[in-house]
């Protein structure tokens, strides 16, 4: 078996793992009172209390740990398309395990979403290009501090109640996951940033941790994380993880991929092919996650959340899966 060969196996059980995670994440939740990203200290100690959660957050960091291995034995154009395959593995799993159902324009929209993901991995396809290290911190602030505030804003809009108290599903999850995308993406954006430094020094010493620890990186890293799965966890337990998952996912790639190629003056393509596949990805990603987010909510009233306030006497409530 050659390097490739054994890079799709490992491909292969990576986002067979890491959506197996997903569900079975979503699955706890169902059964768990409801949460509420405003509420992180509630939020946390409900999930860390969770073994069935933290069973399914295992799995996830297992599909992530093998995504890296996968990565190290070939080239992100074999890899990413095994991994955005994942896709479908995650719309037979939701179907079977959690009942869910998609209508046909959202199934067309997750498909072409998975598709999106495949012409990018192919854009990248031949020798590697310039790897860029350095970027300026101005421009790299300019870039994240708006791209956060819109995510809080997002997820400030999806989580506000109404005036019974209740939340309504916001546009079948789309803000949650296009909230949590954008932090993810911003933290990758630092990790990047980060992973600079560090090619920069000779060796690591004590010298480049301290370099590392005196700069915003890793605050930002930690903070856009964190929050990014507050407001994720919070929109998969009231809205579809076939919605939620690969609209957060294609959010931050789309992000990363787009900022972070400007931000460290990498280059696009230079092929037209390559060139046409990467941009038709950017823009078929694009195109879908605005057409989920004009999908109207359910106004069934059985389908408002509860909110997770403490003060208004519902944080205890149960919720069924969304």
């Amino acid at each position: 078996m050659t390097g490739a060969d054994l890079a799709v196996v490992v491909a292969l059980l990576a986002t067979t793992a890491y959506h197996l995670g997903l569900i079975a994440e979503k699955r706890a939740l169902a059964r768990l009172p409801a949460i509420d990203a405003r509420h992180a200290v509630r939020l946390l100690r409900v999930l860390l209390t969770a073994p069935s959660w933290l069973a399914g957050f295992a799995a996830m960091l297992c599909g992530f740990a093998l995504q890296v291995i996968a990565l190290t034995l070939a080239p992100v154009s074999v890899v990413q398309p095994v991994l955005g395959s994942g896709v479908v593995i995650l719309l037979v799993l939701s179907k079977i395990v959690l009942r869910e159902t998609l209508k046909r324009l959202e199934l067309a929209c997750v498909l072409a979403l998975a598709g999106a993901i495949v012409a990018i991995a192919l854009s990248a396809v031949g020798p590697p290009g310039k790897v860029g290290h350095e970027a300026s911190g101005s421009l790299l602030a300019a870039v994240a501090v708006p791209a956060g505030l819109v995510a809080v804003v997002l997820g400030a809009s999806a989580l506000r109640p109404n005036a019974a108290g209740r939340h309504r599903l916001p546009s079948i999850g789309v803000s949650y996951a296009v909230a949590s995308g954008l932090l993810y993406g911003v933290a990758t954006l630092s990790i990047k940033a980060m992973s600079g430094m560090i090619a920069q020094h000779a060796k690591v010493d004590a010298g480049l941790v301290l370099a590392v620890a005196a700069s915003p990186f890793p605050y930002v890293t930690l903070g856009c994380s964190a929050l990014g799965m507050l407001i994720f966890q919070t929109g998969l337990q009231r809205c579809r993880v076939s919605i939620v998952g690969p609209v957060s996912n294609i959010t931050g790639s789309v992000f990363f991929l787009v900022l972070g190629t400007w931000l460290f003056g990498e280059r696009l393509p230079a092929d037209p092919a390559k060139l046409a596949l990467r941009l038709g990805g950017f823009v078929l990603a694009a195109v879908v996650v605005v057409a989920l987010s004009r999908r109207p909510g359910s106004a069934d009233p059985a389908e408002l959340i509860p909110s997770a306030d403490p003060a208004d006497g519902t944080a205890a409530s149960m919720i069924g899966a969304a």
